[in-house]
């Protein structure tokens, strides 16, 4: 199979950032996706109503000429959180979800939440009115070892979580571990799971052997092998819990290679290229549609997209070098910077899903 057309896909996972780094990454989603959830970590986190549809203007003032891409806006779940202001944003069609970080989990979590049990007037309002939670899925214990975190955050958090409130729809955002996959398996199709490429393509050999590689780091970070196979075989599989959501997630050079870099791989240049590569090596690409166009919308309980994207096998380009940024004299970073690409978006797609 040289040549794949497929339903435009959706970013189920996606970092804008705001100002001019919002003006410089947006262009790199637009040209490919669809829609694109808008996670709220910005400085100031985007906490409301009012400040997701700020935010959503700003996204759009931002799009290219002539781009159609849909923002999907979040809300920044935090202590003192009002159920009536997120209840009045889902039916006003504001807000599409809200996103939970555990306070110091990741970048600009601070102002996350420190009490899930405390929040339980705002889950059972969400599961009222079907409003997704998106769940960065890892516990800030200093005792738990870093690789430990997403496995004992599902256990001990999620866990009783789903079970106190059954209706609550999860997504559980860029799973890293087998332990993830069981639990969505599990309990689909109440919890979901975003896939990132990076976890699909890298373990954390790839992170630290020979010299660690600020470029590869991401929250969560990168585990072994044998978790980076099981996401493999679970989105390959076809299993409708899982979809497509980049944690596409752009910081300057200067910031990532750092004596304390910060955590986030920029892949929206070149995301849907190594999704293809992997559900490629596994004989898998029949499957990619699902993953990328299909399942995401399903369980936001939204139509797939109507035109296409086409993909075509032919080597010879390769990932950017670098991506600038007004006001950053080192701009952006893509994730595998200069490694040469299998497969390339096709000009002038074909409007009719076909596989040859």
């Amino acid at each position: 199979m040289d040549r794949l057309t497929l339903r435009r896909p959706d970013d189920w996972h996606l970092h804008l950032r705001d100002g001019a780094m919002l003006a410089a990454v947006l262009p790199d989603t637009a040209a490919v996706m669809g829609r694109g959830i808008a996670m709220p970590n910005l400085v100031p986190p985007v906490r409301t109503t009012a400040e997701a549809a700020a935010y959503r203007e700003r996204i759009l003032a931002a799009r290219p000429a002539g781009s159609d891409f849909t923002p999907l806006m979040t809300a920044y779940l935090t202590d003192d959180t009002d159920p009536d202001d997120l209840a009045a944003g889902f039916e006003t069609g504001v807000l599409t979800a809200v996103k939970l970080y555990p306070a110091g989990a990741t970048t600009n979590s601070a102002s996350g939440v420190t009490d899930i049990d405390a929040l339980t007037p705002v889950l059972e309002r969400m599961s009222e009115l079907g409003m997704p939670l998106l769940v960065h899925g890892e516990v800030t214990d200093a005792h738990v070892d870093i690789f430990d975190r997403e496995a004992v955050f599902i256990e001990q958090i999620l866990a009783p979580l789903v079970v106190r409130h059954p209706r609550l729809k999860v997504v559980l955002e860029h799973v890293t571990t087998a332990e993830a996959v069981a639990f969505v398996r599990e309990h689909a199709p109440q919890v979901a799971a975003t896939v990132t490429p990076q976890h699909l393509l890298a373990n954390r050999n790839d992170l630290l052997v020979g010299g660690v590689k600020p470029h590869y780091y991401c929250l969560p970070v990168l585990k072994r092998a044998r978790h980076q196979q099981a996401l493999v075989d679970a989105v390959c599989s076809g299993h409708p819990a899982f979809f497509l959501g980049t944690d596409s997630a752009p910081h300057a050079v200067g910031r990532k290679e750092s004596a304390c870099g910060c955590a986030g791989c920029y892949t929206a240049p070149v995301a849907l290229q190594l999704y293809a590569e992997v559900f490629d090596a596994n004989d898998a690409l029949d499957k990619l549609e699902g993953f990328a166009s299909l399942n995401g919308p399903a369980f936001y309980g939204l139509p797939p997209n109507n035109d296409h994207v086409t993909l075509v096998r032919r080597p010879g380009s390769r990932v950017p070098d670098r991506l600038d940024v007004d006001g950053l004299t080192d701009g952006v970073q893509p994730f595998l910077a200069g490694r040469p690409l299998a497969w390339q978006i096709a000009e002038n797609a074909p409007h009719a899903s076909e596989m040859s």
